[in-house]
């Protein structure tokens, strides 16, 4: 039994499918169910004996140890977390709230959980917590990727709530023991990506007709990793990382944002031909703070465990078009009202 926390977000549910279809071993999955949290990404695993719900807050000290003391997994995998720019801009208390606090809360249930088990189940148990590569600020045009020692220099709330978990994880593992692992990935895209950040968005406003709403020139470098491949690395990590490690996980696919959308724009006119959707592409005011660059080295994970990311940008961008595509109706239930209200203040200044 493994645990995951933030298992009903974007990548925790692509990672609880992948464990399902891929592995016979059964997940308990903790969610809090804010905005991003959607039980539609799991009803594939609706009848599955071997997936275990918990709507609970991974703050919530009391629900948590029930949970571990039920369950008793070998692993907690901790996805949980406040995850988007924007919304810690304009709404930064969530960020502390979740990503460190919350995270302090959980190290501790882990903590006491792992310290009360028996060998070699206490051996064997690991904490893997899945970060980002924003902990690492900016990059110029011509530097190296971050690697696992580059100095954090964090530029958001969000970024900095996020580096403040990774230093108390690492604390968690010098101070304790508590045999944890981190990741830093860069841009995930996929299935399932609540369309507030960029390849969703322009996806849903490109069939609907609308602007594609571009921040500031479009020439903010990132790299993107398809989720799929993501999950993927972690599942290495879990089964092979030294406690105490950090991987960074990247796949070498540095774009601009005006890049990622006019592929995304000739991607959508071979599967909907008849619109030039390049036509709807509209720069808005830039977003305060906007990191220039990002890139991973990933060259660790590859040395250490031959991991490599089977989907190029092209092929990962064409199965999240058609997985959209194909999927309306889980649009349509996670497009409500608030989201509307996000969408307006993000790219027009004004409340909706």
């Amino acid at each position: 039994m493994i645990l995951v926390t933030g298992g009903a977000g974007f990548i925790g549910a692509n990672f609880v499918l992948d464990w399902r279809a891929e592995l016979d071993e059964p997940v308990v999955n903790v969610d809090k169910l804010t905005y991003a949290g959607n039980l539609g990404s799991l009803a594939a695993l609706k009848d599955d004996p071997g997936h275990h719900f918990v709507r609970a807050d991974i703050g919530d000290r009391e629900t948590i140890d029930a949970v571990l003391a039920a369950h008793r997994p070998r692993a907690i995998i901790n996805f949980a977390a406040e995850s988007h720019v924007d919304r810690s801009i304009h709404g930064p208390a969530a960020f502390i709230d979740t990503n460190i606090v919350g995270t302090f809360a959980l190290l501790e249930a882990a903590r006491a959980y792992w310290s009360s088990l028996p060998e070699p189940e206490r051996s064997r148990f690991r904490f893997v917590h899945i970060s980002t590569d924003e902990v690492y600020g900016s990059l110029a045009p011509d530097a190296d990727g971050f690697c696992e020692t580059t100095p954090y220099a964090p530029n958001s709330p969000y970024s900095a709530s996020k580096a403040a978990s990774d230093h108390l994880v690492r604390a968690y593992h010098h101070t304790y023991g508590l045999p944890t692992l981190t990741t830093n990935c860069s841009n995930n895209y996929g299935p399932l990506q609540f369309p507030e950040k960029l390849i969703p968005l322009m996806i849903v406003n490109a069939i609907a007709g609308k602007p594609l709403p571009v921040y500031g020139d479009g020439k903010n470098v990132r790299d993107w990793l398809y989720v799929g491949d993501h999950c993927a690395a972690i599942r290495t990590v879990l089964a092979r990382g030294a406690p105490g490690a950090t991987y960074n996980i990247g796949s070498n696919a540095e774009r601009t944002n005006l890049e990622v959308v006019h592929t995304l724009c000739r991607v959508l006119a071979e599967q909907r031909p008849g619109r030039d959707y390049g036509a709807q592409i509209s720069f808005v005011r830039d977003r305060p703070g906007h990191d220039r660059r990002y890139a991973i080295d990933a060259s660790k994970i590859h040395n250490e465990f031959g991991w490599t990311p089977r989907e190029t940008f092209e092929s990962g961008l064409t199965r999240t078009v058609l997985w959209y595509l194909d999927h309306t109706a889980w649009l349509q239930a996670v497009s409500s009202g608030e989201y509307h209200k996000w969408i307006s203040l993000n790219y027009t200044g004004e409340p909706a």
